[in-house]
């Protein structure tokens, strides 16, 4: 097999499975969406990394002593349809990167990530990703079970949640601005004041 450390190797028009994405040695941050490569945005942005980081702060405070686990990016996902058992590297041809998550059940847990759905993801939109975070990653969040799945746009200053419903499909919840509190639907007792999250935005 070809070793594959530049980008310019990979054939776009290709199928390829997890088990191909380990045995890369790239520079490049891609992800692969149903076994076709997608180029991740470029490094984010201050605004994006401190909003990330405000967030997962909140999370990280929220979880100490719970089973439930959060992670932030890189930090591979790999998805299929909620139907199938966990399946080996070269049956899955989906991993995704999102910019937060929390795993609750610690058995899709190994050394590369998360192997299966997490019970929530975050994604903080940019100009470079919006059309993957509310089309192609909100499909493939709903088909896998991802349960809760919040959006959160940097420049509105807004949060969109969606919430599968008993038909495995997503609806939105409800939507927030920088002067409201987010409750989770996972986790009603967690509170999120968009203030802490967006505050450090005035001036940028």
């Amino acid at each position: 097999m070809e070793k594959i450390t530049q980008f310019s190797q990979l054939d776009l028009n290709k199928t390829y499975s997890y088990a191909d994405y380990l045995s890369w040695q790239l520079d490049e941050m891609l992800e692969l969406i149903k076994g076709k490569i997608s180029l991740m945005a470029p490094a984010p942005n201050v605004k994006h990394q401190n909003i990330s980081m405000n967030i997962s702060r909140l999370l990280s405070n929220y979880f100490i002593r719970k089973k439930c686990r959060v992670y932030a990016a890189p930090f591979d996902v790999r998805l299929y349809d909620r139907r199938k058992s966990i399946l080996a590297s070269q049956d899955i041809h989906t991993v995704v990167q999102p910019d937060l998550c929390v795993v609750c059940n610690l058995q899709l847990l190994d050394q590369q990530g998360c192997n299966g759905a997490p019970d929530w993801i975050i994604e903080i939109v940019s100009r470079g990703t919006i059309q993957k975070d509310i089309k192609v990653k909100y499909q493939l969040y709903q088909e896998s079970g991802v349960t809760e799945y919040w959006l959160v746009y940097p420049h509105e200053q807004m949060v969109q949640q969606f919430v599968l419903d008993e038909h495995n499909g997503y609806q939105l919840k409800a939507m927030y601005i920088s002067c409201d509190k987010v409750s989770s639907h996972l986790f009603p007792d967690l509170s999120i004041d968009l203030n802490e999250v967006f505050e450090t935005f005035d001036d940028e």
